[in-house]
């Protein structure tokens, strides 16, 4: 407990959780960021502090799990996670469509990740936007 004057402010379970959800608006910004930047050295630097701090919102989470500070919601049911994942496959079915009918022959990225040549060879996966 964090005490001024003997007038307890937070409790630490407070104080976690007030920085879990820092650190989730956080990663939030930088996917923003990521997403919008039109630099390949900016949008990678984002993309490095993204999966920064995805790692330390992640190994806050364990620490306050283990500490019974938080428990995570009940685990969704399978047939749930089925219908979502066949929803996604579905759109991204018809926005490869839609992106080859209004594209043609055009390149369908326009931001190459640094590091990434012309020939495609690259040990990075190329990031649409």
């Amino acid at each position: 407990m964090y005490q001024q004057q003997n007038q307890q402010i937070l409790t630490e379970e407070d104080l976690a959780s007030t920085v879990l959800a820092d650190l989730k608006r956080v990663v939030r910004e930088y996917a923003t960021a990521a997403t919008e930047s039109t630099c390949p050295d900016m949008r990678q630097l984002f993309t490095k502090l993204m999966n920064n701090t995805l790692t330390a919102q992640g190994q806050l989470y364990q620490a306050m799990q283990q500490s019974n500070m938080y428990t995570a919601s009940s685990p969704a049911l399978r047939q749930e996670l089925d219908k979502q994942a066949q929803e996604y496959k579905q759109t991204q079915q018809k926005t490869k469509q839609f992106l080859q009918q209004n594209l043609g022959n055009q390149p369908q990225s326009m931001y190459v990740p640094a590091g990434q040549h012309q020939s495609g060879q690259s040990s990075h996966q190329p990031h649409f936007m």
